[in-house]
């Protein structure tokens, strides 16, 4: 693609820090926008660790919102139910647990999550892939490890790296992940929310070809989307590569704690995740024999412990996992990284046209962007930090008031998972650009 143009135009510049999916889609929606953008990526290359991540309603609203080429890479690579009576269906949950001999490889049938676009799971790197298509030519700058910013007497903020390599911009935003270097800029390295915390859950992942599941477990089990529910465990399975392979992601809960905050993944072995499911279900135990011998085990963290107090400091602000970084249990931490990235875009592409009018000056419509940025989308993030951590407990038999109780933890699901996808996305971002332009008057 070629380069993104420079016609002296644009009403500012802007930064962004990190690669992943959260700076990505919002660097592909300000170019749409005739926004100047540059992308500091502290890797080789783009890339995205884990394997599959599944999108709901919510992101692909907010897809099309940033550019109907995301939404178009997403379609490209989105894997689906493979059976059509499946089709709208998020997850079917079953016991894991207890197992009826007499019903061979069916697991006892718990309730369904539907909604209108069923289960759609896309391999982080395939995803990525399509969307770097999108990105042109000279926007993207990798080793790129962001050590300060400070700002110029001129009013431009310094971005000072690891290499010794320094740029300006107007703003920076971090979407710097869960290690997040820019959150500790603005909230002080001190700070506690600064650093992520280990929820004492982790989870061993694996891929298994779908013709391997289906003979172990029936067609069903192996090409839909299930949810083995069990005592301070459970496991998702759910098909990627277009139905040719079952994504496993097993979860685990104890007290301990992680034996090495500076890796977020350590080796392990089939034999270890067996033993953790000794005594479960038949397609449980069967799942984890699958399994290739050689596993990695990831620690589940997030930033629910402290809660960050602000998303912004002047011109500096907090987009995607480096704000809200959460557990994987509602299925949701991809979307709302792209829900930031709409509502971001939409207020950059207003607070360009407030400037290029003379309404304000550059720096004090960045800042009221960030401002209304913040008051647009930090109590829903914060809400899903925290809710996503009750639905693996609840997943797990272990959330207080809820237990094993079946009907309970369905209504509380039904409820928050409405939350998340009965949402209007356009809307929101309509609101964050009126208060905006309230701010500015």
């Amino acid at each position: 693609m070629t380069s993104q143009s420079d016609d002296g135009k644009q009403a500012f510049d802007i930064a962004i820090i990190g690669g992943g999916i959260a700076g990505i889609t919002l660097a592909i929606a300000l170019i749409n926008r005739g926004i100047k953008v540059n992308i500091y990526e502290q890797a080789h290359a783009f890339g995205e660790i884990g394997a599959g991540v599944a999108f709901s309603p919510n992101a692909t609203q907010a897809m099309e919102i940033c550019s109907d080429g995301i939404y178009q890479g997403f379609e490209k690579v989105a894997t689906k139910n493979q059976w059509e009576s499946k089709e709208k269906v998020w997850f079917d949950i079953v016991d894991g647990y207890h197992h009826d001999e007499s019903m061979g490889n069916q697991e006892k049938f718990l309730f369904q999550l539907s909604n209108e676009l069923g289960q759609n799971a896309v391999h982080r790197a395939h995803f990525l892939d399509e969307m770097v298509k999108l990105v042109p030519e000279g926007v993207s700058h990798f080793r790129k490890h962001l050590d300060f910013v400070t700002e110029e007497e001129s009013g431009k903020l310094r971005m000072k790296f690891h290499d010794g390599s320094e740029v300006v911009a107007d703003a920076v935003i971090g979407c710097d992940g869960i290690k997040s270097r820019v959150r500790q800029l603005i909230l002080g390295e001190d700070d506690p929310a600064s650093q992520p915390q280990y929820t004492h859950k982790y989870a061993y992942r694996g891929l298994i070809p779908v013709t391997t599941a289906t003979e172990a477990l029936g067609e069903e089990n192996a090409v839909n989307a299930k949810l083995h529910m069990g005592p301070n465990k459970h496991i998702l399975t759910f098909p990627v590569n277009k139905g040719e392979t079952m994504n496993v992601v097993a979860f685990c809960t104890n007290s301990d704690p992680w034996p090495d905050s500076r890796h977020l993944t350590l080796p392990s072995k089939k034999s270890t995740a067996i033993k953790e499911f000794e005594g479960w279900g038949r397609n449980c135990v069967e799942i984890m024999n699958l399994l290739e011998d050689n596993l990695d085990c990831w620690a589940i963290f997030d930033l629910g412990d402290h809660p960050l107090r602000t998303y912004y400091k002047g011109r500096i602000v907090l987009s995607g996992d480096a704000a809200h970084a959460t557990t994987p249990h509602h299925g949701a931490g991809a979307g709302f990284c792209i829900e930031d990235s709409a509502v971001m875009a939409e207020l950059l592409a207003a607070a360009a046209a407030i400037v290029n009018a003379g309404k304000a000056s550059k720096n004090q419509v960045l800042e009221s962007t960030f401002a209304a940025f913040e008051a647009a989308r930090k109590e829903r993030t914060q809400w899903l930090v925290q809710n996503s951590r009750l639905n693996g407990d609840l997943y797990e038999w272990r959330a207080e008031g809820y237990g094993s109780d079946i009907e309970k933890i369905e209504k509380e699901l039904r409820e928050s998972n409405a939350i998340i996808w009965n949402v209007d996305v356009r809307k929101m971002a309509k609101e964050a650009v009126e208060d905006l332009e309230k701010r500015i008057a």
